[in-house]
Formats: structure tokens, C-alpha cells, sequence
């Protein structure tokens, strides 16, 4: 469902807008700065469940610091401003962590493994759509802490089916996942609207080109 939206299904096709991907890399940043500021206090406190996935080579905020420097400029930080989906995802993400820490399990699996996972795809289609570099704009997907992702996800695979938790529990951590979809999904949705309007005054600029040259064309002869 999540790759159907018109946002994800056009990113799969490589048509990638900048002023959309960077407004969804700044989605991003509050929402793993929410994740791994709560994950961080559950950790510190030696949380028998949270304290488990709390891998620091998953770690994307950084990554999304320097791609948003490169997008935004120095002022990046005073640029941003999340999107509503982006505000309630941040809103629940704390609201789990207040209530039940073990259910950010369901948010991180949902975010991390599937960037691990699509990563190097996604990447290859972003750098060629927008034209960029090897590094520049694209460290969220760069996993440098990681050698080998197989042998990786192998290992958060045993932990999550070594967590301290009975079946009632493991069943709300689908769940929880599963409204993490759901979240993700609604950023998408709002960054596809910014897309079709940027296609829709490209394809504008076009026929009005294509209009003017005729016109031309038409006086000269």
C-alpha cells in the first residue's frame, strides 16, 4: 500500500522532485529525532525490551543533518517545518514511548529495516533523477557502520525473537508497526500534492515553450 502512493510510486519510476525529496528528508529528521531521543532515554535506562534494538550503527540522524545542509544550506535547521503527517508521527512515536516503550520496537523495525533494506535501490534512483553526486544528498541511505546487511539483519532478526515479551505484547508491536505504515504513508500522501504541483507547472512551462516557439515559427515563415 505504501509503495502505491502516488509519492513513492512516482520516486520507484525516477521522477523525483527536489523541493519534495528534501521536504521529505526534513519529515524524516523530526521523525528519527523523536524516535532515537526516546529510544536513547529507554536505552540509558537499560530498558529490558528498548535497550535491545537500540543499534547505533542504525542511527540516521546525522546522516539527515548533512543531507540537510547540502539541501537547505547552513540556516537548514531555521528552514524546516514538518508537515502535519510528520507532526503527528513525532506526537505518537512519544506518546508510546510514555505509555508503552515497547512498542517504539514496531516504529523502529518499520523505519530502520526498511531503509536498510531499500536503501541502495532508492539511492540509485535519487542520484540519477536529481542529477547528484556519490555522497552529497544521500547520506540517509549510507549505512557506513554496516559491512555486510545480510549478516545484519540476520542478527536484528534473533534479537527481536529473543525480547523479553509474551505473545499479548509481540501481538501490539505488530500492530504498532502497522500504524507506523500508516504514518508514513500519510507523509507521503501530503508530499504527493507538492509533487503533482510541481509536474503539473513543468508540464505548463513546457506547452507554453512549445506554444511560444510554434508561434514563432509560424511568423518567420
Amino acid at each position: 500500500m505504501a509503495e502505491n502512493t502516488g509519492f513513492v510510486s512516482c520516486f520507484l519510476k525516477g521522477v523525483v522532485d527536489k523541493s519534495s525529496y528534501r521536504s521529505l528528508l526534513a519529515d524524516l529528521y523530526f521523525v528519527y529525532t523523536a524516535m532515537e531521543e526516546e529510544i536513547g532515554k529507554w536505552s540509558e535506562d537499560r530498558h529490558p525490551v528498548v535497550s535491545s534494538v537500540a543499534f547505533p550503527e542504525l542511527t540516521r540522524r546525522e546522516s539527515l543533518e548533512k543531507d540537510l545542509l547540502f539541501y537547505f544550506g547552513v540556516n537548514w535547521l531555521q528552514e524546516l517545518e514538518p508537515t502535519c503527517a510528520a507532526k503527528a508521527y513525532v506526537t505518537r512515536i512519544k506518546k508510546v514511548s510514555k505509555e508503552c516503550p515497547e512498542l517504539l520496537i514496531g516504529h523502529h523495525y518499520t523505519r530502520y529495516l526498511g531503509d536498510l533494506s531499500g536503501g541502495q535501490i532508492l539511492k540509485k534512483i535519487a542520484q540519477k533523477a536529481m542529477n547528484l553526486g556519490d555522497h552529497d544528498g544521500l547520506r540517509f541511505y549510507e549505512f557506513e557502520c554496516i559491512e555486510d546487511e545480510k549478516e545484519f539483519k540476520n542478527r536484528y532478526a534473533q534479537t527481536l525473537n529473543s525480547l523479553p515479551i509474551d505473545q499479548s505484547m509481540a501481538d501490539k508491536i505488530v500492530d504498532e508497526a502497522n500504524n507506523a505504515f500508516k504514518f508514513n504513508m500519510d507523509i507521503f500522501k501530503e508530499l504527493e500534492g507538492n509533487l503533482i504541483a510541481t509536474i503539473g507547472k513543468l508540464l505548463f512551462n513546457f506547452l507554453t515553450s512549445r506554444r511560444r516557439r510554434g508561434s514563432t515559427e509560424s511568423t518567420t515563415s
